[in-house]
């Protein structure tokens, strides 16, 4: 058998190629003599991205914010943190986590600049979908935000699918989120504030643990043999996990109010539509507030009492509510015959 037809280890053909480890560690540690030169680009394609999502995030253009995730490096010294624990280099970890802590901080200023020369009147964290849907998170934000990171190690891990990295960038959020935390700063909305922050965090822990689950089971680990490494990944991934616990607990209950406030809405609709029977109207909208309830109707002709329905409500809410009633006339008209 000829050496070219020899099997090839395992570890080379399903894990970490040794061959692809100097350019694993040129790609994601900013280090040597091209060290401000990278820097550089890190800086300046952060600042970039950072003015396309602020102001697609505030203009509530969702392809404008797709492409600042697609310019923003940020993905790459989180990596590069998770990678150096796994390697377990204590020198490396301080220092990509020390660069993403300046990226996140020239971010959240940048963006708190840019908001300041936009109207107020033109900012709504309720009716603009980029701004309020980063407010919120809850438990979907963390799964999706351990799939993409372990997506993403894996994509960085070989080189023949690096080009798959665009694709990471768009699943997980990390300078729109950020961004937000600027625009809501600006404004004094410190609620909103802290519920983008909480999604940055969700996304960044989430990369950190399932990264580096990933990185270490392709067998990176192995590769650098040092005395402090066992040490420094124990260490690293407890860090990782009780910081993401930490963060499930909030997430844990804005999922736990999302889905209550989901059951009350489809009851409240079903009581409405039960009220309705007899007549020719139709539920449009039931919006449930803690002590109203704000419903929507279309159609023609008498209705039942509102006081009756908000006696229907309060048993189904079971607590008592003040019902707003709003009619919209239903008008038919119809074109002459053939």
């Amino acid at each position: 058998m000829s050496a070219s037809t020899l099997p090839t280890p395992i570890n080379t053909k399903l894990g970490f190629d040794p061959d692809y480890l100097m350019a694993f560690e040129d790609k994601l540690f900013i280090e040597g003599s091209q060290t401000a030169r990278r820097l550089t680009n890190f800086f300046a394609l952060l600042l970039f991205a950072t003015i396309i999502a602020t102001y697609g995030v505030l203009s509530n253009s969702t392809a404008t914010v797709i492409g600042a995730m697609i310019v923003a490096p940020l993905m790459g010294p989180i990596m590069a943190t998770t990678a150096a624990v796994v390697m377990g280099s204590s020198q490396r970890t301080l220092k990509a986590f020390g660069l993403t802590v300046a990226g996140i901080l020239s971010v959240i200023l940048l963006a708190y600049l840019l908001s300041w020369v936009v109207p107020e009147v033109t900012i709504s964290f309720t009716s603009n979908g980029e701004i309020a849907s980063r407010i919120n998170p809850g438990l979907y934000a963390l799964l999706t935000a351990l799939g993409a990171g372990a997506a993403g190690a894996f994509i960085t891990s070989r080189a023949e699918i690096a080009d798959s990295m665009g694709g990471v960038a768009i699943a997980i959020s990390l300078v729109p989120p950020l961004c937000v935390v600027g625009i809501a700063l600006q404004q004094g909305r410190w609620d909103a504030a802290g519920g983008a922050l909480l999604l940055f965090l969700t996304n960044y822990l989430a990369i950190l643990l399932a990264g580096g689950v990933v990185l270490a089971v392709v067998g990176l680990g192995k590769l650098t043999r040092s005395q402090e490494g066992p040490r420094i990944r124990k260490r690293g991934f407890v860090v990782f996990i009780v910081c993401l616990l930490l963060v499930t607990i909030p997430l844990s209950l804005t999922s736990y109010e999302q889905v209550i406030s989901a059951i009350e809405s489809r009851n409240a609709t079903k009581t409405v539509e039960q009220w309705l029977d007899g007549t020719t109207y139709q539920v449009v909208t039931v919006k449930v507030g803690e002590r109203s309830v704000f419903a929507t109707i279309e159609g023609g002709g008498e209705l039942k009492s509102v006081q009756q329905l908000a006696n229907q409500l309060a048993t189904t809410l079971q607590r008592p509510v003040l019902v707003t009633l709003r009619t919209v006339p239903a008008l038919i008209s119809e074109s002459q015959g053939p």
